[in-house]
């Protein structure tokens, strides 16, 4: 009996439809890597930082609009790119294989600091939505994130360090 013909097993994802889905809707690239929270979040930023345009701030917000509108068009071509080479076995011949990464450990502190952190603000943002809360005031406020964010990761990095 013959051996089968050998076909060439195609890419599974094409970064050139990643990238015009992203271009047309963003989020939808990373959705279609198969990247699905991921692509659900960068839909909600997107229309956040959309509903955003109308409360001043300018031109912070628009800027931040269109950062972010392309960093989502380069992260979802550049994810496709890594599915396929994933997908193919790994590095490609004329890269040097890359080491495997040790196994990580889960963070202690980090378990569900990220999900409490979009709870509140998913709670503040609806608050603001019924003008339960002044969201333009609120807006005095945001470097507050930064620091949280900014504490837990000085956190994370000395729980690992004495780990």
């Amino acid at each position: 009996m013959a051996d089968p013909i050998p076909t060439e097993k195609r890419p599974s994802k094409s970064p050139a439809v990643a990238g015009i889905l992203s271009v047309v809707l963003p989020g939808a690239g990373a959705l279609y890597n198969g990247l699905y929270t991921k692509g659900i979040l960068y839909i909600l930023i997107f229309a956040g930082l959309i509903t955003m345009q109308d409360r001043g701030g300018q031109p912070f917000f628009a800027l931040m609009l269109a950062a972010f509108y392309f960093f989502q068009i380069i992260d979802s071509v550049n994810n496709a790119k890594a599915v396929n080479k994933t997908a193919a076995g790994g590095a490609a011949a004329s890269e040097e294989p890359v080491p495997a990464p040790a196994p990580l450990s889960p963070s202690p502190s980090g378990s569900i600091f990220w999900g409490v952190l979009m709870i509140a603000l998913g709670g503040i943002f609806l608050l603001g939505n019924f003008d339960v809360i002044d969201f333009d005031r609120l807006w005095d406020f945001w470097p507050v994130i930064v620091i949280v964010i900014g504490v837990k990761m000085i956190s994370d990095y000395f729980s690992r360090k004495n780990a």
